[in-house]
């Protein structure tokens, strides 16, 4: 029970972090995103479940995620907030590589690689982005769910998760699936490939990393929500729209 607890912990915290930090956008490139069919098209038979978990996961954001990110953020220096946020991006390599490589992405894969080189050993252990602000070899990242994407699998229905917030059908077997390639991810199944010893350092670790990242995007999702009439078909629609743009790039 344990285990399963924390692999869903770590896989929650992981990918609501990704989302958080990436809900910046510029106008056009938001209205770009938005105006599709999306919203007419989409199959929701959730969305009663979806509202009342977006509400849940909105006061876990509201009450515990960023206060705990803006006191962390008091303490310790932004400059050193990059660096472990670098660090982290950096052993994640596995998962860019691996989804590069099944969707025959050649290039993206031998420079996923530079950037793993360059930063683990310049950069000292990746805390540094070398590879990305000293030689523009900027990171390529997908996952699973793009892959699946790449080959024709569609979305399924809409799912909202607990801590991890939007995601569909498709997305969530491909969590399942990355969670394989996460390094700090504590699987039994992989014996010696794990980095971490034990479920309870791995989950330590992803709310380190969520902690962290969060605490240099604190203030993306106060300004996202101002745009929003009803917050769950406004985050639904965006995260869709969003994902149909990765998978096509």
């Amino acid at each position: 029970m344990r285990f399963i607890l924390a692999c869903f912990i770590s896989l929650s915290f992981l990918s609501a972090s990704d989302y958080i930090g990436t809900t910046t956008h510029n106008n056009d490139d938001f209205e770009a995103e938005f105006n599709t069919k999306n919203s007419e098209n989409l199959f929701d038979p959730l969305s009663g479940y979806n509202e009342m978990m977006t509400s849940v996961n909105d006061k876990f954001y509201e009450y515990l995620l960023r206060p705990t990110a803006q006191g962390y953020a008091y303490v310790v220096p932004e400059m050193a907030r990059h660096g472990v946020s670098n660090f982290f991006e950096n052993i994640f390599y596995p998962i860019r590589l691996v989804n590069n490589l099944l969707q025959l992405k050649f290039y993206n894969s031998l420079e996923e690689t530079e950037r793993f080189v360059l930063n683990s050993t310049m950069g000292i252990l990746g805390f540094r982005d070398v590879a990305g602000e000293e030689l523009g070899i900027k990171a390529h990242d997908e996952d699973l769910g793009q892959t699946l994407g790449h080959y024709g699998v569609g979305n399924g229905f809409h799912v909202v998760l607990p801590l991890f917030g939007p995601s569909n059908v498709r997305d969530i077997a491909g969590l399942a699936g990355d969670m394989w390639l996460n390094p700090i991810t504590y699987m039994k199944g992989r014996h010696d490939a794990n980095l971490l010893d034990n479920s309870d350092q791995a989950m330590a670790a992803t709310a380190f990393y969520t902690i962290n990242k969060t605490s240099l995007h604190v203030k993306e999702y106060d300004n996202f929500k101002k745009d929003a009439i009803e917050l769950y078909p406004f985050l639904r629609d965006v995260y869709e729209s969003r994902r149909t743009k990765l998978i096509s790039e």
